[in-house]
């Protein structure tokens, strides 16, 4: 049987043990952080000695890694005591991660996108006031990095815009916060949301998001399930999936969670994840699971 190491131990971890081991693969949990991990024991023994993790045992016996720790520095070292392909290994998530960097290369593939502009601090006022000139209130503020909806802001006019933005300022004066940069992008008020998966390339099932009617009544509007959003499984139509499906390609990414708006005729790529949370199989298609065992057999095998 397969050994699959998952960095995860929360939705994702539960929902896909049971179908993986019947397919011959075994998910075991590898804890890659709130821990310490062993670095270095210092010089023990010669040319090819065994490495920490032969010596601890925690590391050894896997065969595939299903996608690089969130939190990159301990990913490194775990990425060395494991010594395995990823699904999703440190570029993709990356690549993801990086919310304008994947729009750029999106936009520059054809595929459409909000209207969207980054601010790298420190600007002053006027920057912030051209790029936003382009985009009609209210604007959506988010940081470029964080994910599950953290520090997402909406504005409706300058001054209000400018106030969000004082508080980011305050944030990337800190010598120690890494990114520094931000989004502003346009608001489509009302859009569906959709998290579509593809999986190998190939489009693997959705769910729409959406916040509770009383939720909704009382001025929510963030639809990231961990803000209180349902998801529902849906029957995405063609031009969705085709869009998924390329988005995928474009960011050269295997396993990915697209994050799609639809509004009127619009139908736009907002965000990606390359470490989307997996839900219910009923909210998929009905291959889901042998396609998904499929990509970590080749990946395994060197083959992806």
């Amino acid at each position: 049987m397969l050994r699959l190491a998952m960095t995860t131990d929360a939705e994702t971890f539960d929902r896909v043990r049971e179908p993986l081991a019947t397919r011959d693969i075994a998910v075991e949990h590898v804890q890659a952080k709130e821990r310490s991990l062993r670095v270095s024991a210092g010089q023990r023994g010669g040319e090819g000695s065994a490495g920490e993790g032969s010596r601890d045992g925690e590391f050894d016996g896997f065969d595939v890694g299903f996608v690089y720790p969130s939190r990159l520095m301990e990913g490194a070292v775990v990425d060395a005591r494991l010594s395995v392909p990823w699904v999703n290994g440190r570029d993709a998530v990356l690549a993801s991660r990086n919310k304008a960097g994947a729009l750029a290369a999106l936009d520059d593939a054809g595929l459409p996108t909000p209207r969207t502009a980054l601010v790298s601090n420190p600007v002053d006022e006027a920057v912030v006031t051209e790029a936003v000139s382009s985009i009609s209130y209210p604007v959506v503020v988010k940081p470029n990095s964080a994910t599950r909806g953290v520090g997402v802001a909406t504005a409706g006019d300058l001054d209000s815009l400018l106030g969000v933005v004082d508080y980011l300022n305050l944030v990337h004066d800190y010598r120690a916060t890494g990114d520094k940069s931000y989004l502003i992008q346009e608001f489509l008020p009302g859009a569906r949301d959709y998290r579509a998966m593809v999986v190998d390339g190939v489009y693997a099932g959705a769910v729409r998001r959406e916040l509770p009617a009383d939720a909704r009544e009382r001025g929510r509007w963030k639809h990231n399930v961990h803000r209180g959003a349902e998801a529902t499984g849906v029957d995405l139509p063609e031009r969705a999936r085709e869009l998924a499906e390329r988005t995928a390609e474009t960011l050269g990414i295997d396993y990915l969670g697209v994050d799609l708006l639809e509004m009127d005729d619009r139908l736009v790529v907002n965000e990606t994840n390359a470490r989307p949370t997996v839900d219910a199989a009923t909210k998929y298609e009905p291959d889901f699971y042998d396609r998904l065992a499929g990509l970590i057999e080749r990946t395994a095998a060197g083959e992806s």
